[in-house]
């Protein structure tokens, strides 16, 4: 009897035979990459960057979560190499597709990274490949777009070829959880695809969570981004009402989270930031409109978090006036820190950018200081902040600014020095008050 292309895959993959290709090389791709070549298997990194190919080259990592010694371990060990060609998919046995999903400046998905990717599969399939999405998206990405790309090569999905869907979970700075630690939600187009998830993943994670469908999957990530997008929407709000009241907002969270059911403490801040959060929820909102059924809720957090850089700004002016006498259009703001969350270099859709940009609309000047981001690289929305460069943090440089605004809570920042050496200072994530050091020109915002 002949043997399926279904059994020699997973023969292949439990012998750790099998050679897996990443597509994408960034926050996800490069941690899931060496997750995959420390379980055993070889890997081959495609990429259309060849900036990313000199430095890999180099063994030097571009991404916090993988160290130089991680990746200069999978390269000398040939686990692991990287390519712009896209030709040696050919050669991989599992594809996972790491690539942008963003929105279009009408906050629609823009699948066209997606898409390209696809197609680029296609050009290169063969029987006895599983092809894996990892990209968030809407539920029925996988069946709908890249399944069908595929099966136009004429192989077809569940007998010639394998595809599959995995999101992604990583959480750039996270000290505690990392790739292979994270449980792995995975699903299969029919129980052959599935199977297959689970012998891939279940070798590389310490645990993997299979679900029905590639939808349900697909939907399981937007799930946890939309609960966090909606919690931190309630809490910005109530920051808003409770300051208006006279109330602080952090105190109120502090005394709640001691209870010990039936409350889980969110935090309020200057906007969202990072790639989930601000983004994939309106991949939802955008599918919805298929089945004439309403979000209103998801697109009310949305709107609620999109205010609040205004909001900060708001309270900046308003602060400058009363405090110092003076306008913000005739002031110079320093904004701590650029990343969209502490300790990192991550500044994908950070609200520091777009408080920098009303700072400027509103006449102010901003500079920004930031230890892990010593320069704003090309962005898709802030090109004309493109190559400034992080402002110092000396007691005479801090003292020629009119306001200090913290956008960004990282813990190397000498927050005591800056206490002393500035006259103002606009706080959004309470640091100040955590650490002991209120002041009369410490203002929470």
């Amino acid at each position: 009897m002949a043997i399926s292309t279904f059994d020699t895959l997973l023969q292949k993959i439990e012998t750790r035979n099998a050679r897996a290709g990443v597509i994408g090389l960034g926050y996800v791709g490069l941690p899931l990459a060496m997750a995959v070549a420390r379980s055993g298997f070889a890997v081959t990194g495609f990429d259309i960057d060849p900036s990313k190919m000199v430095a890999l080259d180099a063994r030097r990592s571009y991404i916090d979560a993988v160290s130089n010694e991680a990746l200069a371990a999978e390269i000398e060990a040939r686990r692991f190499q990287a390519t712009t060609d896209f030709a040696g998919l050919a050669e991989c046995d599992v594809i996972i597709i790491c690539v942008p999903t963003p929105l279009t400046k009408h906050r629609d998905p823009d699948l066209s990274f997606v898409e390209a990717t696809s197609r680029s599969i296609a050009g290169h399939l063969r029987p006895g490949q599983l092809v894996v999405l990892e990209s968030t998206t809407y539920p029925g990405t996988t069946d709908d777009i890249v399944k069908v790309i595929l099966e136009g090569t004429g192989l077809k999905s569940g007998s010639d070829f394998f595809v599959g869907f995995s999101p992604e979970r990583e959480d750039p700075g996270n000290q505690h959880y990392h790739t292979a630690t994270i449980p792995k939600v995975v699903a299969g187009d029919g129980p052959e695809a599935l199977s297959l998830m689970k012998a891939f993943y279940g070798a590389a994670v310490s645990t993997v969570v299979p679900v029905s469908s590639n939808a349900t999957a697909e939907a399981v990530k937007l799930t946890e981004n939309i609960f966090r997008s909606v919690n931190i929407a309630l809490v910005n709000e109530l920051k808003t009402v409770y300051a208006a009241m006279g109330i602080d907002v952090w105190e109120v969270i502090d005394a709640a989270k001691t209870k010990p059911f039936g409350y889980m403490p969110f935090y309020p801040g200057p906007g969202l930031g990072g790639h989930c959060i601000p983004i994939d929820p309106f991949y939802l909102t955008w599918k919805s409109r298929e089945y004439e059924l309403p979000t209103r809720f998801i697109e009310l957090a949305g709107e609620i978090n999109s205010a609040m850089p205004r909001y900060v700004v708001g309270k900046l002016a308003e602060a400058l006036d009363i405090r110092a006498g003076k306008a913000l259009s005739r002031s110079k703001v320093l904004v701590i820190g650029l990343a969209y969350k502490k300790n990192v270099a991550d500044i994908r859709e950070s609200p520091s950018l777009r408080l920098i940009e009303i700072i400027e609309e509103r006449g102010g000047r901003a500079d920004y200081h930031d230890p892990f981001v010593a320069e704003i690289p090309p962005t898709r929305e802030y090109q004309a902040l493109k190559g400034r460069r992080s402002a110092a943090l000396t007691p005479e440089a801090v003292s020629g600014y009119d306001a200090v605004l913290i956008a960004t809570d990282h813990d190397s920042v000498d927050y005591a020095a800056l206490a002393k050496s500035a006259t103002l200072i606009i706080d959004t994530r309470n640091v100040f008050n955590r650490l002991g050091l209120s002041a009369d020109h410490v203002i929470k915002a």
